[in-house]
């Protein structure tokens, strides 16, 4: 059997999405597609515009056969880590082929700029972003899709899983909504200034929600004014003594405020809003740097052609972690962390029910 796999978010899922999911049969001429998709939290350092159920299911009813969860650690992570996490799921779950967005369209240079980062021991650079590193090592500009490419051929190769591109319709923060494609960008932005976005995703917008870094900061502002700077290097990303600009920047009124203040060369705001984003979820760099390869795979959406694969991967001796519980702790524990975080925002009886669906199974679609 023919296994392709996507790298995604769906944040939310819209237009582009199923021409993705389309292309990728058609390109690969697959007989189960699989996607690899981050759970409430997302790599740009902040919480999904819909919950992570509700966007796989989206995707079950596009096209794809089967939605595993990547999870929180490598979710809220640079890109190469992000894509590490992403490709060791896809190797566990056999895929042979993955498609993935570019803006480039060019298998061939993101392959040679693969290789010429591995042959470079570091990209790290003092005062500057680890991006515009990537960048100066690479002698070359990249937009966000070809860098996480180049580093989705990097970890494919050893995998023996082979990539395709396939060429973005729009750019990845175009914030115009000029064609029925428009970007997960554009489409977050006009849902919360209250503008149709029908015309743009298939998902309904009733499960759709404003959950913006505002409603924690408060939160962050009693936080990290009382926290002394040795916990607050304990956790993950605090580095480089970012938590002394954050005390220095935390006095602003509002969020925005304290981002933009904070943004500078070396630190942009992805690498501040996943840093936050750790330090509301506790989560410390001994836990990260104790955390096993990852050895399960969790489902979160399936059809009965992705069910029946789970059950061929299961007698392979593959973890299956189809109840909260069999996700082994350490994982479990980030895991539920990044749930009461993302719940945070609500009234009692969602945060409730967002806790109890967590611990819950996934079901055919």
């Amino acid at each position: 059997m023919k296994i392709c796999g996507i790298v995604c978010e769906y944040n939310p899922f819209h237009n582009g999405h199923v021409y993705h999911i389309q292309k990728t049969r058609e390109i690969t001429n697959c007989e189960l597609l699989l996607c690899v998709m981050s759970g409430n939290a997302v790599q740009r350092g902040e919480f999904a515009i819909a919950d992570k159920w509700t966007r796989a299911k989206a995707a079950i009813e596009a096209g794809c056969d089967l939605v595993i969860e990547l999870p929180y650690p490598y979710v809220v992570q640079r890109g190469d880590r992000f894509a590490h996490g992403a490709l060791r799921i896809l190797a566990l779950a056999g895929v042979q082929e993955l498609v993935f967005g570019s803006e480039s369209n060019d298998l061939h240079l993101l392959q040679q700029m693969a290789k010429d980062l591995e042959k470079r021991s570091t990209v790290t650079q003092k005062d500057i972003s680890y991006a515009k590193a990537l960048e100066n090592t690479l002698n070359d500009k990249l937009s966000s899709n070809d860098m996480l490419g180049v580093f989705y051929i990097q970890e494919a190769k050893q995998y023996g899983i082979i990539p395709h591109t396939l060429q973005r319709t729009n750019q990845y923060h175009d914030v115009s909504l000029h064609s029925s494609i428009a970007s997960a960008t554009a489409i977050r932005k006009a849902y919360l200034e209250h503008r149709s976005i029908q015309d743009y995703t298939p998902m309904k917008t009733d499960s759709f929600h404003e959950h913006t870094w505002n409603d924690y900061y408060s939160y962050l502002q009693m936080f990290l004014a009382t926290a002394d700077n040795k916990h607050l290097a304990s956790f993950f990303l605090m580095d480089e003594g970012i938590e002394n600009l954050f005390k220095r920047q935390i006095q602003h009124p509002t969020f925005d405020d304290f981002l933009s203040a904070c943004i500078s060369k070396r630190y942009t705001r992805t690498k501040i809003q996943r840093t936050l984003l750790h330090l509301l979820t506790q989560t410390t760099k001994a836990e990260i740097n104790a955390l096993a390869p990852i050895s399960y795979l969790r489902p979160l959406a399936f059809n009965a052609k992705g069910q029946a694969y789970l059950r061929t991967l299961s007698k392979q001796g593959i973890t299956i972690a189809s109840r909260f519980k069999d996700i082994p702790m350490p994982y479990r524990q980030l895991e539920m962390r990044s749930t009461i975080a993302y719940a945070y925002p609500f009234d009692a009886a969602k945060r409730q029910h967002i806790l109890q669906r967590e611990r819950l199974s996934a079901e055919v679609l």
